[in-house]
């Protein structure tokens, strides 16, 4: 009997090879293997022969979001800049979606960053995906060879070893406080939804550090960000990071210096995270390829839970819902801009 991954694998390969052999599509962006075990590499698709080669597993960590603007730009006719598009209908692109990326898309979309009309969208509801730090330490940081997934455990294998991993155990952090695991749009969808999940204690990394006192908080994020080399990783690997200059590249005026200095790397990070404010979908994508394990996508937690408390939105689930940090409500709270006099103070 098949596995999920096999059934899921199966159906992209046949979905992505009707799609480009119909000319529906010109491209289709999904997943390959990569050259280690335990990793999955963004791959696009040109032709049916290529769609062969799409594969799907509990190792597909990368948003696919990422990739999506550029490759739609890439299929249109070279024009200069401010000019406007070519009249008549543009090549679309098929692409792959869970939850988290699904709603990245639609930021996207609300940022005029694609046109829905261009993506054809396959919808696949998360399990959660794997934490290869967490299966490494799961098994001794031993060199592994080789790894076979079932539906619920990792077999995996090494030079002199070989063991059975409960697949839940090695999840990710932000797929296991995950409450909104399918696609939020999609033209087609492969397998069934799995409906909003309940989860109490979603912000409760958050929550432990919101508790310290402030010193000790500060002192949290300046050990967290320590071996940060300033690589970039994790802005190239987010979907939300489009600025035609980032700020850190920005010399008119130089708002950040490049130094791995500890006050420059803390302004990097604050910054990045607060351009995510309202606007970042926890897919987790800056954590997986950070280089140095730096667990930044707490940043950005926390901003979502703030966003959550104070306006009551989550991004990316509803397409024709404002973003809240570029709206203004005539009830939006605003404590932290005014402060409220009563009758007989002196102003």
């Amino acid at each position: 009997m098949s596995s999920v991954n096999e059934r899921i694998t199966q159906e992209i390969q046949s979905i992505a090879a009707s799609m480009l052999e119909s000319g529906q599509v010109a491209a289709f962006l999904g997943y390959s293997q990569g050259t280690l075990p335990g990793t999955m590499q963004p791959f696009v698709a040109r032709d049916v022969e290529d769609a062969k080669k799409f594969s799907w597993n509990s190792f597909c960590v990368i948003n696919l979001a990422n990739y999506l603007p550029a490759l739609l730009r890439s299929l249109e006719p070279p024009r200069r800049r401010g000019e406007p598009p070519p009249e008549g209908p543009l090549p679309k692109v098929g692409v792959l979606a869970t939850g988290c990326w699904s709603r990245n898309m639609v930021v996207q979309i609300q940022e005029n960053q694609i046109e829905r009309q261009r993506a054809v969208i396959v919808g696949i509801s998360s399990r959660g995906m794997v934490s290869r730090r967490k299966l490494e330490a799961a098994v001794g940081y031993r060199e592994i060879t080789h790894i076979e997934e079932q539906d619920n455990s990792l077999l995996v294998r090494g030079d002199g070893f070989e063991e059975t991993i409960n697949r839940w155990d090695v999840v990710r952090d932000n797929c296991q406080t995950c409450v909104h695991p399918d696609p939020v749009i999609y033209d087609k969808l492969i397998g069934s939804l799995s409906g909003d999940r309940k989860i109490p204690d979603r912000f409760r990394q958050v929550e432990e550090i919101e508790a310290l006192s402030v010193d000790d908080r500060w002192q949290w994020f300046q050990n967290e960000i320590s071996s940060c080399i300033r690589c970039y990783a994790c802005r190239n690997a987010c979907p939300l990071c489009y600025c035609p200059t980032c700020f850190v590249d920005d010399s008119r005026p130089q708002w950040v210096g490049k130094s791995i200095d500890p006050v420059d790397t803390a302004l990097f990070h604050i910054l990045r995270a607060y351009h995510c404010a309202g606007r970042c979908t926890d897919c987790g994508s800056c954590e997986s390829v950070c280089p140095m394990g730096i667990r930044m996508r707490l940043f950005t937690k926390k901003l979502q839970k703030d966003v959550l408390e104070l306006y009551g939105f989550e991004p990316g689930l509803d397409p024709d819902a404002p973003l809240p940090l570029s709206t203004y409500k005539m009830d939006d709270p605003e404590e932290f801009i005014l402060t409220h006099i009563k009758k007989g103070d002196k102003k």
